[in-house]
């Protein structure tokens, strides 16, 4: 669906603002209310509405408000002082004046008065995946389950609205639908939304239990689900908890589904999201054809839509690994290509976790840990609850020395994602820190663990041989040392030590002895 007024259209299905067929960069929330506006022209929009649209009623100024409408008047050519487009009414709120043609007709009718409005639909699905957070079901009639039936799903809104790469419905919709509710396809069809989270609160004395569901609307599957019990006592804690896994389940398993979704499609029907999320599945494989095909898929789903700043930020990964694996000959060329795909999905994005986290990575790439440091920071400033900016700032802060710090957020990070991917490198750090301070039966067991966790890698696997010759396990060191030179022929201690800048060289030495009772060369 598209909206066109002056030499101007809002394509809903790209999600673009296009001035005479060039494309206008404009933020998310300013487009939403571009979108919002247009869509109300009829009618006076007031300001309390616009708040609870674009900050699900966050406590926030009347200036933030003035500062979102004054871009949006610049990306459709409007001022304060023409009001030609958007009009001001002062004290009360804001209206669409420009004459507006569009398709709607032919796709979307007005909103609704009414759940139960048939065929009436509220906005066209997006490409990209959004998701609607309802209210959670209450079992019984006590008045706190009550309370946290409302809560918890508004705080999910809250939290998911800081991930960049998926959409989540304002409050104000999602809530008008019952927490009873459990038809998926009238979800889909009135919110335009691929995904969904339900839940139920039940309290019995003081103990209360939550069920919490991530269902995919378009089939029915679910994709996802949870109990959480504890006393009302223990709310706060149980209630973090439920925030941390619900992000983990949208960060991880959203992304394996609809990669598993995509292909079994036939490959001309794969769209940029589904293109990304299929590189996505190859990017955490530690497999040099793998990553050959992250890489791949990663540079079609930019040259289906250029600013997919995701799609960039996922490319620096990708390139980072050849680096960070030694897959090329050429280092350098790989070193240069995550910084590039890293700045420019800063450029498209600069709030997207993700994309300041591989710009972190690309830092670390060449030793600049102080650089690496600032821009994970700021991915987990950004997202507190993503769980891959907290190891990779465990990873630096270990590496730097910072063995405590490096250690807390390693564990940090196995809570928030307990099935992540990069499960190995969060053991594997924890086993670096017991080590430079010396605890080597403690690094020993987590170097064993971080060895034998699913996708662990070469360099994982010289984590278990230092650390268990250092903890005295000479035996089960040589064995690690076996299984790694038959893994990879020819690998190095400067394969280690490049990817992994140890501040402190007597570290560096410690380490390096230890690798070199079992015959794996300096260089």
């Amino acid at each position: 669906m598209t909206y066109e007024f002056g030499e101007l259209k809002l394509d809903l299905a790209r999600q673009e603002l296009i001035r005479g067929g060039a494309r206008v960069d404009v933020e998310p929330m300013v487009f939403q209310l571009i979108h919002f506006l247009i869509q109300n022209r009829e009618r006076l929009v007031p300001k309390e509405e616009l708040f609870t649209l674009l900050w699900d009623d966050r406590a926030v100024s009347d200036s933030a408000l003035s500062t979102c409408i004054k871009s949006a008047r610049r990306a459709v050519g409007d001022t304060g002082n023409l009001q030609e487009i958007i009009k001001t009414v002062h004290g009360r709120g804001f209206r669409w004046v420009a004459q507006v043609q569009s398709n709607e007709s032919a796709h979307v009718k007005k909103p609704p008065t009414d759940l139960d409005g048939g065929d009436d639909v509220w906005v066209e699905a997006a490409r990209r995946p959004s998701i609607a957070i309802l209210p959670f079901e209450t079992v019984g009639t006590n008045e706190e389950a009550k309370t946290l039936g409302e809560a918890i799903p508004h705080e999910l809104i809250a939290t998911i609205a800081r991930l960049r790469w998926i959409s989540v419905i304002a409050r104000g919709s999602s809530f008008r639908f019952p927490s009873t509710l459990d038809d998926f396809g009238k979800i889909h069809h009135c919110l335009g939304v691929k995904y969904c989270v339900t839940g139920n609160v039940e309290v019995l004395g003081r103990q209360i239990s939550i069920g919490v569901v991530l269902t995919d609307t378009e089939d029915g599957e679910v994709i996802w689900a949870d109990q959480f019990r504890s006393s009302m006592d223990d709310i706060h804690e149980v209630r973090e908890k439920i925030l941390a896994q619900v992000i983990f389940a949208i960060e991880i398993q959203i992304p394996l589904s609809e990669a598993t979704k995509a292909r079994l499609r036939s490959p001309e029907n794969i769209d940029v999201w589904a293109t990304y999320h299929l590189g996505l599945q190859s990017l955490y494989k530690f497999d040099a054809n793998e990553n050959d095909m992250a890489i791949s898929m990663f540079e079609k789903a930019i040259s289906l839509e250029p600013s997919f700043a995701r799609a960039h930020a996922a490319l620096s990964f990708a390139h980072f690994k050849t680096a960070f694996m030694h897959y090329s000959e050429n280092r350098n060329v790989a070193v240069n290509a995550a910084r590039s795909a890293a700045e420019k999905s800063i450029e498209l994005d600069p709030m997207d976790p993700f994309a300041n986290f591989s710009m972190g990575r690309s830092l670390w790439l060449v030793g600049d840990l102080d650089g690496a440091k600032s821009w994970l920071n700021r991915s987990t400033t950004l997202s507190p609850n993503f769980a891959q900016g907290i190891y990779a700032r465990a990873w630096t802060e270990t590496v730097s020395g910072a063995t405590s710090v490096g250690r807390r957020l390693s564990d940090e990070a196995r809570v928030l994602s307990p099935l992540d991917p990069m499960l190995y490198a969060m053991l594997g750090t924890r086993a670096m820190s017991h080590a430079i301070e010396g605890h080597y039966d403690e690094a020993a067991d987590w170097g064993v663990r971080a060895a034998n966790a699913p996708g662990a890698h070469d360099l994982i696997a010289m984590i278990a041989v230092f650390t268990n010759e250092l903890a005295g396990n000479h035996s089960k060191a040589a064995d690690w040392a076996k299984r790694l030179r038959a893994s990879r022929l020819g690998i190095t201690q400067e394969h280690f030590f490049r990817s992994f800048p140890f501040s402190d060289n007597a570290i560096r030495e410690r380490f390096s002895t230890a690798l070199s009772r079992h015959n794996i060369p300096e260089i």
